[in-house]
């Protein structure tokens, strides 16, 4: 069994909740919103990403028999609950912003709108889908920022928290504009672009450095990334140049060396050289090694002759803010509006729209959240996506949402592109949903 697949991927309450509600005959229409409430520090925006996933959960929402026969034999739910669950499939609307959106605190990434039952069981997982690809597509977007164009790869899945978590890293990252990974699952499923070199082991596992790197040419004749730092960096950059002059003669070139650890910026500056007087000036400088937007920005700013970078486990992880504050919160039941109230945890209540207002240099100006029906001359962000259970188009391709991550990035103001925390983005509340909640809280 596929454990991502399973509807009972899930918190205990949401099954417990279900039943009370169908006991109670509680089963009318609900109003739930994603958003995030605050911004980790020394962050200064998101990247919506996971949608597409979430959308599939809800497509293919059901009960195996299997599943039915043990919710059964638990001795924990009722046989109505049960019987409930048998034919369930989701019904309801999705409105959402489209992945690579750029978003801020307070701002619903998405909202669902379907009979209570059915939107209180989908919350554990579609919280665990755009938390976790949003984390990542918010971190490597920090790192692409400072990058200034260089390319990036994921090399994070050995360190990611389990199989899937490596997998939608690749693709998060490759949203928010990552070249390529090294996962191949993510080649397979995504269509993302394949990297990759050696490992220390291929060299460890020769007699001779040398032979480990013509063996691996001649095994790698198009992709010929040696990794040169096992033993000594500079002294294995002067093999490379040596064994280029063999390899040419059989039609095969060096395309470029890898290092991965030490001091980077000092070992390319040597290794340039070496290559650059050993007649190899087209063969690139590749570094991994514990990367994070953090040591690319200082690596970049030092001038360090780096032609791309590998960044795996920080941006995997997120390894700064590994969680994000997020919630999903009833805003509306049966035709009331709803809010939260909670020391801290304060929600606006009702359906909402997010506009945004853009600056006379197509820089983002401002976004105003209202009422869904508080009509406003800004772009709407919120788009109907699912309609009773359907999708009302294909989903765009992963190469079109890295597109619009592209355009969204480019559309940042300067000062919210650092990795410093600035004074945050200007995000409005309208009078009309302030009115609202004033309504809700005289009614509650």
């Amino acid at each position: 069994m596929n454990p991502s697949a399973s509807a009972l991927l899930t918190d205990l309450y949401e099954l417990t909740m279900a039943q009370a509600y169908l006991e109670q005959g509680m089963d009318g229409t609900a109003v739930f919103e994603f958003f995030v409430r605050k911004l980790p520090a020394h962050r200064n925006f998101f990247v919506a990403a996971g949608l597409e996933q979430v959308l599939d959960s809800l497509s293919r929402l059901h009960f195996t028999k299997e599943e039915l026969a043990w919710l059964d034999q638990s001795g924990r739910f009722s046989s109505r609950l049960v019987h409930y669950l048998e034919t369930l499939k989701f019904t309801g609307d999705v409105d959402a912003m489209p992945e690579g959106t750029l978003f801020f605190p307070h701002e619903p990434v998405l909202r669902i709108v379907a009979p209570l039952p059915q939107a209180q069981l989908v919350e554990s997982r579609v919280m665990n889908l755009l938390n976790f690809q949003t984390m990542v597509a918010s971190k490597a977007a920090r790192a692409v920022l400072v990058a200034r164009g260089k390319p990036l790869i994921d090399f994070g899945l050995r360190r990611a928290h389990g199989a899937e978590a490596g997998l939608f890293a690749a693709r998060a990252s490759y949203l928010a504009g990552f070249v390529g990974t090294a996962t191949v699952l993510a080649g397979m499923t995504y269509g993302i672009p394949l990297y990759g070199t050696m490992a220390h082991s291929f060299v460890q596992a020769h007699a001779d450095e040398t032979l480990a790197f013509e063996h691996f040419a001649h095994t790698q004749p198009d992709n010929v990334v040696l990794l040169i730092d096992t033993y000594d960096t500079e002294a294995a950059a002067s093999k490379v140049v040596s064994l280029s002059r063999t390899l040419k003669a059989k039609g095969i070139t060096v395309k470029g060396i890898r290092l991965d650890s030490g001091d980077l910026a000092d070992h390319a500056r040597k290794v340039r050289c070496i290559l650059d007087e050993g007649g190899l000036p087209q063969a690139q400088i590749l570094a991994s090694g514990n990367l994070d937007e953090y040591r690319l920005r200082d690596l970049i700013q030092v001038g360090a002759p780096i032609d791309s970078f590998a960044v795996g486990t920080a941006m995997t992880t997120s390894s700064d803010a590994p969680s994000l504050d997020c919630a999903y919160k009833l805003q509306e039941y049966a035709g009331q509006p709803c809010r939260k109230r909670s020391e801290g945890k304060v929600t606006w209540p009702g359906r909402k729209q997010v506009y945004r207002y853009y600056a006379n240099d197509r820089h983002l100006d401002y976004d105003i959240v209202t009422t869904h029906d508080d009509h406003l001359p800004g772009e709407p962000l919120l788009q109907l996506v699912m309609k009773n259970g359907c999708r009302l188009a294909p989903s765009p391709g992963l190469a079109e949402l890295r597109r619009h991550a592209a355009a969204q990035l480019g559309q940042l103001p300067e000062p919210l592109r650092s990795l410093e925390a600035v004074p945050a983005y200007d995000t409005r509340i309208s009078t009309a949903l302030q009115r609202l909640a004033q309504t809700v809280d005289r009614r509650v």
